[in-house]
């Protein structure tokens, strides 16, 4: 017999050898008992892959658990799969008209569902068994590659007509399929190898559907905590509700309305709908005869500088002198700026900020007095002032925008009657499928590669290196207050992404395929590979995306 062939690997830094026929489950296996989770995924020289793929080439491997951003999304990705296969078993096929992942809520996702069955929890709890049920059985999650066009017929027969939609624009000749027995679907990504990976998870009725509850990336051995925002809740539904109401819930309706010329009608549609809620909550705050103080705070990208300027014209219309006040201006001098575990400044927690000189500029204007406002001078990094005096009179207000508007120590000294809190997110309800939800973090990712690129000269790999750091800060200084807002604004555009794939796929093609950062690229690439483009001549030059793309009358 003649000598098979070896294939040399390298794991943690060690050189390794494999006959053909070893799958990456074989080798992951063998380095489990090092791992405190389970191994879900493989990184092979750049290119994620799943545990059931074979041995090809000489390379090296990166094992990848839950606790990271990829082995996160594949445990999520099955666990849905794993939800649907047990929903419908539970219901009936025949008995289901829809399930639809609608968006994420609380390490969660929030689900709805339609049929001739009755949504109450002792039904989820059937569901839930039926899922342990597989789970305990450890059921393989079968990949199969068909044709584009038999995957189109066979979604259309089972009534998915929001997948066989969204199949018929795609290009490629084939789609690859994940089935658990007799249950198949697609999905966007990789899956886990069989089902008894999938063992933190609950079903808990939710505000007209239901909450499949999962664990967190920080220990994805616990099934998290259920702590919803209520407030964020309700914006969501309201934006998807809308969506209904403007015929575009996913990808593939949205790509109807582009290639039949239709776009121009939605995109004015939907910044006459932003135009209104802004105006509404001018409206609000001019009623409020004692506010003097509106407060905007919310995550990356939000559009909170256009949205400022947005809300500053409508409240000129209702009579008030609006004035910005930017809080950055209040940094403390950078040798006063606190360090962070890694010895970095740390520009984002509230001890960067002169709280006190803060407060008292903010009560002397409320008492009538004259205050020069400081410049923070970011070359020196000391806090400078240049002659700006203000004094507020009876129809002015201040418009203040800043990561901690919402946090009460910032504004500690400032009556409750005197202050607007707004929060704004761009909390976006359109998806791939009804299976396939859009993180807004995604979002909020590409809104963010185009705008660093546009106007700091950074490249797509240094956002997506730097992302991670700006979702921790806003975990840690604006997601806890986001309930403690008198409104939530959400800048999500129903057709921003097709706006955007035009200027972001350039920059995500530049990423280097040799570093860390490709994966996350290649993700989005693959992400926005499902929209048609759009071009953004119509695209109105007071829209929030214009904060992002360029183009806009406001100075952002």
């Amino acid at each position: 017999m003649e000598n098979m062939q070896q294939y040399q690997v390298t794991v943690q830094g060690a050189e390794y050898a494999y006959p053909t026929g070893t799958t990456f489950g074989d080798i992951a296996a063998a380095f489990q008992s090092q791992y405190a989770h389970d191994i879900l995924l493989v990184n092979c020289d750049g290119k994620l892959c799943e545990l059931h793929k074979q041995l090809e080439r000489d390379c090296t491997l990166k094992l990848i658990t839950a606790e990271e951003k990829p082995g996160m999304q594949t445990y999520e990705r099955s666990t849905v799969l794993l939800l649907l296969k047990a929903f419908y078993d539970v219901a009936g096929e025949a008995q289901v008209e829809r399930v639809c992942v609608e968006f994420s809520m609380s390490h969660g996702l929030f689900v709805r569902a339609k049929g001739r069955f009755t949504l109450d929890q002792p039904f989820l709890d059937r569901v839930e068994a039926r899922m342990r049920e597989l789970v305990s059985q450890a059921v393989p999650i079968v990949k199969q590659t068909i044709p584009t066009d038999a995957a189109v017929t066979l979604f259309r027969e089972r009534k998915l007509l929001d997948k066989s939609q969204l199949l018929s624009f795609r290009i490629g000749s084939t789609v690859n399929l994940y089935s658990i027995g007799d249950f198949s679907d697609y999905f966007y990504g990789y899956m886990a190898p069989h089902t008894g990976y999938l063992k933190w998870f609950a079903l808990e009725l939710f505000e007209g559907g239901f909450i499949l509850r999962l664990p967190d990336q920080s220990n994805p051995s616990q099934l998290a905590p259920f702590q919803p925002s209520y407030k964020v809740f309700r914006a969501l539904r309201d934006a998807s509700r809308r969506s209904e109401a403007l015929g575009v819930s996913n990808v593939a309706e949205m790509n109807t309305v582009i290639s039949q010329s239709g776009a121009t009608d939605l995109i004015l549609a939907h910044e006459a709908l932003m135009e209104k809620k802004i105006g509404d909550i001018a409206e609000e705050i001019a009623a409020r005869k004692g506010v003097r103080f509106v407060m905007i705070a919310g995550p990356s990208s939000s559009g909170k500088t256009t949205f400022s300027h947005r809300l500053s014209t409508q409240l000129r219309a209702y009579g008030l002198r609006p004035h910005a006040i930017a809080t950055d201006n209040y940094f403390k001098n950078r040798v006063d700026t606190p360090r962070d575990a890694n010895g970095q400044y740390d520009f984002e927690c509230l001890g960067a900020m002169d709280v006190e000189q803060f407060n008292r500029d903010m009560m002397r204007l409320l008492q009538g007095e004259t205050v020069e406002l400081p410049r923070f001078n970011f070359k020196t990094g000391v806090r400078e002032y240049k002659g700006d005096y203000l004094t507020l009179g009876t129809q002015d207000v201040l418009v203040i925008e800043g990561i901690h508007c919402l946090n009460e120590q910032f504004t500690y000294a400032l009556p409750q009657e005197s202050k607007y809190r707004i929060y704004i997110s761009c909390l976006t309800t359109l998806n791939v499928d009804d299976h396939n939800r859009i993180p807004t973090t995604d979002a909020r990712l590409l809104r963010r590669i185009e705008r660093d690129a546009r106007t700091r000269g950074y490249s797509a790999q240094a956002t997506i290196r730097m992302w991670p750091s700006v979702r921790n800060g806003e975990e840690n200084n604006i997601f806890p207050f986001q309930d403690s807002a008198d409104v939530i604004f959400n800048s999500a555009l129903l057709y921003e992404i097709a706006v955007l794939k035009p200027y972001v796929e350039p920059l995500l093609f530049g990423v280097p395929r040799d570093s860390e950062e490709y994966v996350e690229a290649k993700r989005l690439l693959k992400f926005l590979s499902y929209f048609l483009p759009l071009p953004a001549d119509d695209v109105p030059k007071t829209s929030l995306l214009r904060e992002f793309i360029g183009g806009g009358c406001y100075q952002v």
